[in-house]
């Protein structure tokens, strides 16, 4: 997601620079945010001169102590775990950036915000992959985040060429409350044998116009993530958001989606084809 992040920021004309957890492993993911920028341009989104601009954009430290102080936006990335996402935020809080914000999918904003000493600069930005192609941002209010903040994000938002849907913070927030529940019953009926993956997808994008189906989706997003996902709603929400049985021995497999060639779908060619039956 940081990748895709950078990529948006970076196209748009701004400036962007990546953190991770060293500065090998920052200058990586500017790489990849390079390579799907000149993809781009290969695809006639945007030209080669554009390209190379952008990707003159992009910057790599090693550190969040070694980012520059008062930044107009700084946007934590790292996957759905409360202890870790907290610990970043209250270092990148001294960084002092006028908005502080989480791209979390699923955790309260204001279960994050518990030890920031400016929470009225903190908000969600929920951002969806892939960041480039996608054109909504989910913005998280907290009970602290001040309107100055919602609008500071507001025009970060229309920066970027997207727009927002602002939501009053609760767990899951709006699209990943519904978004889980759909994805995990498309599991269950897999795991019934109701029908096969490739046929449910159809049946969702084809009858409800979703422009992919949630099993497709899950594999894009990443099993692991979307079970972790539905354990937190889970104790939030109640049974309604446990996950099947199905998900759990896939993800125990190592059957993650397209990040490990193969999940309801093999994606071993770079693109998802159906799994044969054997």
């Amino acid at each position: 997601m940081g990748v895709g992040i950078a990529h948006r920021f970076a196209v748009r004309g701004g400036t962007a620079i990546l953190v991770d957890i060293d500065l090998e492993a920052a200058t990586s993911a500017v790489a990849r945010t390079e390579r799907t920028i000149h993809a781009a341009a290969e695809r006639g989104k945007i030209s080669t001169q554009d390209a190379e601009a952008a990707i003159g954009r992009l910057s790599a430290v090693g550190s969040v102590d070694d980012l520059p102080t008062g930044l107009d936006l700084i946007v934590e990335a790292v996957i759905e775990d409360l202890d870790l996402k907290r610990s970043i935020l209250a270092e990148a809080e001294g960084r002092v950036p006028q908005v502080l914000a989480s791209n979390t999918s699923s955790i309260s904003i204001d279960s994050l915000a518990i030890g920031l000493g400016r929470p009225g600069s903190f908000a969600g930005m929920h951002f969806f992959n892939p960041v480039w192609a996608m054109h909504l941002v989910e913005v998280i209010r907290g009970k602290e985040t001040s309107q100055g903040t919602l609008d500071a994000v507001e025009a970060i938002v229309a920066f970027l060429g997207m727009e927002q849907a602002v939501i009053n913070d609760a767990a899951g927030f709006a699209t990943s409350r519904l978004g889980v529940l759909v994805g995990i019953e498309a599991i269950r009926m897999v795991e019934e044998g109701v029908a096969d993956p490739l046929d449910i997808d159809r049946a969702m994008s084809l009858g409800y116009r979703h422009p992919m189906g949630p099993l497709m989706l899950g594999d894009l997003v990443g099993l692991d993530v979307r079970l972790k996902i539905a354990d937190h709603l889970a104790s939030v929400y109640g049974d309604r958001f446990l996950a099947p049985d199905l998900l759990r021995r896939m993800v125990a497999e190592g059957l993650l989606g397209k990040k490990s060639g193969r999940g309801f779908y093999d994606w071993s060619s770079g693109s998802a084809e159906p799994i044969q039956k054997t």
